[in-house]
């Protein structure tokens, strides 16, 4: 409850308690981190940046325990499945991608790739998310349109316009 995961141009990810207003603990990557977030059960990060790669930190040893690649451009923004299983990152690619997070995952954990946002020129940091049941996601466009998709099919559902 009193977590809170950033991450920055200066390479960092750090873990804020919002109550004392400190840093709890840091994480340095190598390039500028783009996206942050925490595991379900809080015992991983999740850091993303330039570099195209999702990083999952341990918490306990703070070292990386596994990286993520699939995505050819920067990511802009992840967001955890509610039941913890998946990881969800959009990247200027145009593609989300569903990841398996589980732990003791043997073969590969891409589990799913969906297209259709756009990213123009500004490179804005573009987010994603769930639906409570976890059934479908959603990501903003450059085009002012919110995607959603089914996530069991895949098949894009609805382009939402509205946003300036």
């Amino acid at each position: 409850g009193n977590l809170i995961v950033s991450g920055s141009d200066d390479c960092t990810a750090k873990v804020w308690d919002v109550r004392s207003r400190r840093v709890e603990q840091e994480f340095e990557a190598k390039y500028q981190i783009t996206a942050a977030c925490f595991s379900h059960d809080n015992e991983l990060v999740f850091t993303a940046g330039i570099d195209n790669e999702i990083k999952a930190w341990d918490r306990r040893n703070e070292s990386v325990v596994f990286v993520l690649e699939g995505h050819k451009d920067t990511v802009t923004g992840m967001a955890v499945s509610p039941n913890g299983a998946s990881l969800l990152t959009n990247s200027m690619d145009k593609s989300l991608i569903q990841w398996d997070v589980r732990p003791f995952v043997n073969e590969s954990r891409f589990s799913k790739q969906f297209f259709g946002v756009e990213h123009n020129m500004e490179k804005n940091l573009l987010k994603c998310s769930w639906s409570a049941d976890g059934e479908m996601i959603s990501a903003g466009s450059s085009d002012h349109v919110v995607h959603i998709w089914d996530v069991p099919t895949g098949e894009e559902l609805y382009h939402l316009p509205g946003h300036a």
